[in-house]
């Protein structure tokens, strides 16, 4: 891939990022991901599909609750919105051609300002999603997923499917069609509801069973109009468990999964499992994908990672390769990820202020996957790994166990197998020497 630059290149100095090796001194190359090596029957590429988060890569400057940004990016100093937007976007293109990356993802006011109307935010997104597809035909990088910013504006305070005021709904219907015929014109492969505001801040004011039925509803319309207009993709809802709101309605996989079983979304519905919403359920990331995976709807993956000292989402680039592997573990033996591929959901930090900062932390988060991938497929290869967590359960293989697990057990059989077994040795789980045995394969 040649990297695309626009009407002036804004990262200089940075070339395309390559694969070194692990012994380079180079900063700016890739220790470990090696794109086009195989493990396990796929290319690093395909179990990936890394793309960049237009969001906090390209917008992301440095703002808090207690500051302005600090964040001085070139591609957003033009005052008139379509010029920005075009600034925006050949910065984007160039940065993620130089990565060497072939997917990108947006909500619809990342690509550009919403205007004072729904007719001038269409009239806008028609716009600059025809100058992306110029830059998509050119450079060969896809869409991942597109979605609709339905939490930012002062609009959706209450909700948006959810909100008690239809004609805030509706707005919300209309902002998704939007997305929706962008995503589809640009091919996006996969949509995604993230419901940050899909929640309340006081059950005295809510009717939850309410709101609930109308996220489903509003779920099922969206589905409809998309499929009626040629998108085949995969659908993602984000769980999440607070922030904005105090509670949000797809709280963590497990909630997300009974809410599509109950209103017949589940055909069509996947989960994108972010890593600090994992932490903020108080879950493992591995965790939330092994519950997503053993359903079949482990669709993709926001990466990132929370500060462990702090209750908020940080939303910092992942290092921590003994978490990562564990999470590459889960992806390897359930198959990998349906549909969806690995975006940065993550921001530089405050003071991180460089423009080869975000060449930096993509690299290393990129690297950490790659890396994690390897050790995760050679412990399954080459360790008793496997062996250890099969033989816990070597009772249900033989005997009244299997017949148990077969469905060919009555209670009464289960007292008769008890009065005849009541001398029950504990069995160690062995957890230090499994957690031991990724430390040695790290």
């Amino acid at each position: 891939m040649k990297p695309i630059i626009g009407d002036r290149e804004y990262f200089k100095g940075i070339s395309k990022i390559e694969y070194e090796g692990k012994d380079t001194e180079k900063p700016l190359a890739y220790r470990f991901y090696d794109k086009n090596r195989m493990v396990a029957g796929k290319t690093m590429q395909e179990h990936f599909k890394f793309a960049v988060a237009y969001w906090h890569t390209l917008t992301g400057v440095g703002s808090d609750p207690f500051g302005i940004g600090t964040k001085i990016f070139p591609w957003l100093k033009e005052e008139n919105a379509y010029k920005r937007a075009t600034d925006k976007m050949d910065a984007a293109f160039e940065f993620i051609t130089k990565l060497d990356l072939s997917y990108y993802c947006f909500h619809d006011v990342d690509l550009i300002d919403e205007g004072g109307s729904l007719e001038e935010f269409r009239k806008r997104v028609d716009f600059i999603t025809d100058y992306a597809k110029k830059k998509q035909d050119i450079s060969g990088v896809k869409l991942l997923w597109g979605t609709a910013n339905l939490f930012s504006h002062p609009r959706y305070m209450n909700g948006a499917s959810t909100n008690p005021d239809f004609d805030v709904v509706a707005f919300a219907g209309a902002q998704v069609k939007n997305a929706l015929d962008a995503t589809i014109k640009l091919g996006g492969e996969n949509f995604v509801f993230w419901g940050g505001r899909e929640g309340y801040m006081s059950l005295l004011n809510t009717n939850m069973k309410r709101e609930l039925e109308h996220l489903a509803t509003f779920l099922h319309m969206c589905r409809d109009y998309a499929r009626n207009n040629g998108f085949e993709g995969t659908f993602f809802i984000e769980p999440k468990p607070m922030e904005p709101t105090k509670h949000q309605y797809d709280f963590d996989a497990s909630t997300v999964i009974g809410f599509l079983q109950k209103y017949d979304l589940i055909n069509d519905f996947k989960l994108n499992i972010e890593v600090n919403h994992a932490t903020l359920a108080l879950h493992t990331f591995e965790h939330e994908l092994q519950v997503a995976a053993n359903h079949g709807l482990l669709g993709s993956i926001d990466a990132n990672r929370g500060d462990y000292q702090n209750g908020w989402d940080t939303d910092q680039f992942p290092v921590d390769l003994f978490e990562i592997t564990q999470a590459m573990l889960v992806l390897l033996q359930s198959g990998g990820l349906k549909g969806g591929g690995i975006n940065f959901d993550a921001k530089l930090r405050r003071n991180s202020t460089d423009l080869e900062d975000l060449f930096f932390a993509h690299i290393g988060g990129i690297d950490v996957f790659a890396r994690s991938l390897l050790i995760a497929n050679d412990i399954l290869e080459n360790s008793e790994f496997l062996n250890l967590r099969k033989m816990r359960y070597n009772s249900f293989d033989s005997g009244n166990g299997k017949e148990f697990e077969e469905g060919k057990f009555k209670l009464e059989d289960l007292f008769q197998h008890a009065l005849q077994n009541q001398n029950i040795q504990p069995i160690s789980g062995k957890q230090e020497l499994l957690e031991n045995l990724i430390n040695k394969f790290i």
